[in-house]
């Protein structure tokens, strides 16, 4: 058995509600034994005409963001689980990530929009990345 506690958290926590743009709380994932993570986005509550825009950003020490996002789901609109791979192998200097959202409206009515939704983070176990990678190459 494993000493390494795997991820498995939320980046947004459930029942958050976005009426503007925001961040999540910055998640360290230096100590992760697979660099691979499974994303989340529940998105549990909403009103007509509006869209919600989310993605990771990286960091080496939870203070330079950068300008572009590590990965961005597609745009929303309506309510739904979607899941989303993040892979960090690449991207060794990322310590630590943080999601970040933005939200518009548009049409009749307030406004201003909501979402009411989290955003989950999984870490891949390297034992299962191993078999589907072998699993890949043998389809190919």
């Amino acid at each position: 058995m494993s000493s390494t506690a795997t991820i498995d958290t939320f980046l947004v926590s459930p029942k958050t509600v976005a009426t503007a743009k925001g961040d999540g709380s910055a998640l360290d994932v230096s100590g992760a034994a697979s660099r691979v993570f499974l994303l989340t986005l529940d998105i549990t509550n909403i009103i007509e005409q509006q869209s919600l825009d989310v993605s990771i950003y990286g960091s080496p020490d939870s203070s330079a963001w950068g300008t572009k996002p590590l990965i961005a789901f597609p745009q929303k609109f309506y309510r739904g689980q979607h899941p989303l791979l993040l892979d960090l192998t690449a991207n060794r200097e990322v310590k630590v990530v943080r999601a970040h959202w933005e939200v518009g409206r548009w049409g009749r009515g307030t406004t201003t929009p909501m979402f009411e939704f989290h955003l989950a983070i999984r870490e891949v176990p390297p034992d299962i990345l191993k078999e589907a990678t072998a699993e890949a190459k043998a389809l190919a």
